[in-house]
């Protein structure tokens, strides 16, 4: 079993940044590719970021690419979402989640546990 606490989310205006914290519990955090996805109101949830296990890989959706950065601190048990130059476009429930030990992936059925969520808007 593994736990995960998203936090970071809020309220900015577009143009703002946000950094978002991912904290895991109850497995070797570090053994796990990690990833990030969002669902916006009405839409299906989707693959944003990716980071393999050991933080030397890293792969991003063309939507955030340029403008999303995703690491991870493995003593911390610890995976972050630095999110610059925000747009209306990003709001979003942004999740965190363990995903496998081979690849990083982008479909939502390879990766095993889900955080709840934390709220991101972005205002025009």
């Amino acid at each position: 079993q593994v736990q995960l606490v998203e936090s970071g989310g809020g309220l900015v205006q577009a143009g703002g940044s946000l950094r978002l914290s991912c904290a895991a519990s109850g497995r070797t955090f570090s053994n796990y590719n990690m990833g990030w996805f969002r669902q916006a109101p009405g839409k299906e949830r989707e693959f944003i970021a990716g980071i393999s296990w050991s933080g030397g890989m890293s792969s991003y959706a063309n939507s955030v690419k340029g403008r999303f950065t995703i690491s991870r601190d493995n003593a911390k048990n610890t995976v972050y979402l630095q999110m610059n130059s925000l747009q209306p476009e990003d709001t979003a429930v942004y999740y965190c989640a363990v995903g496998s030990r081979q690849w990083i992936s982008s479909k939502i059925n390879e990766y095993s546990y889900w955080g709840q969520g934390t709220q991101v808007t972005v205002s025009s």
